[in-house]
């Protein structure tokens, strides 16, 4: 094969990509184009990507939000799962849990109250609010996991009441045996000094915020991977090892 074959090769092989790239912005400027004339009221288009389906499109708006259209938007599937029946995987929902992930290493651990579980390899951490009844439970499931540090986060957000035991907690001598004791035993919380320097319970709230975190608990994995709501401790066991893996 002489030098010119493979020059024009590489020609044909660049002026292929440089034809896929171009054909593949047309289409997303077409999608966003037709998405934004026919449906006024939706929000500003964040993101269009290709999906494992041939001819169909990825679009993501309001950070979080999917709709999947045709190359001409001619159609969409909204409110629904996007779901590869040969793994059973719902596509949308891994989607979405990976646009939702949190760096956990860049999570304020200095704000959380930290409790260690045997050797506390692994790591979690929680969103939980004191007035919160399934927080209690899940404290209470979670004591029985042998290899974990707990890093938790007071968010007050059921109430002033909730706010006052968040800084009793947060001031008590021991933050740790206060909050274990208060949700798992049902002990008073002591009383904290008028001095406290409670603002924490402020930055937990800003960190919410910024994580779209609304309702407790909220739990986090050193992988990224969040989960809502009181999990069975077996469920969380299996969401710490694979998480643990990944590291």
């Amino acid at each position: 094969m002489t030098l010119r074959f493979f020059v024009s090769a590489w020609r044909a092989g660049v002026l292929a990509m440089l034809f896929i790239t171009s054909s593949a912005l047309a289409q997303e400027a077409t999608i966003r184009k037709n998405l934004t004339e026919r449906l006024p009221k939706l929000p500003k288009i964040d993101e269009v990507q290709k999906t494992p389906v041939p001819g169909l499109f990825e679009v993501r708006f309001g950070n979080t939000q999917i709709l999947y259209s045709d190359a001409n938007a001619d159609f969409i599937i909204a409110n629904g799962s996007l779901i590869d029946t040969r793994t059973k995987v719902d596509l949308t929902e891994a989607r979405i849990e990976k646009l939702l992930a949190i760096d956990f290493d860049k999570l304020p651990l200095k704000d959380a109250i930290v409790i260690t579980q045997g050797k506390g390899t692994r790591k979690l951490a929680v969103f939980a609010d004191p007035n919160c009844g399934f927080c209690k439970r899940f404290e209470r499931d979670l004591t029985t996991i042998k290899d974990v540090k707990i890093y938790t986060f007071l968010l007050p957000i059921l109430g002033e009441d909730s706010v006052v035991k968040s800084r009793d907690i947060w001031c008590a001598k021991d933050a740790a045996k206060a909050w274990r004791g208060f949700m798992v035993d049902g002990v008073a919380i002591p009383k904290s000094a008028a001095n406290c320097d409670s603002t924490v319970l402020e930055r937990n709230l800003e960190l919410a915020k910024k994580h779209r975190i609304t309702g407790t608990p909220a739990l986090v994995f050193e992988d990224g991977g969040r989960k809502p709501g009181a999990l069975p401790a077996e469920q969380v066991e299996k969401l710490l090892a694979a998480a643990a893996k990944k590291g």
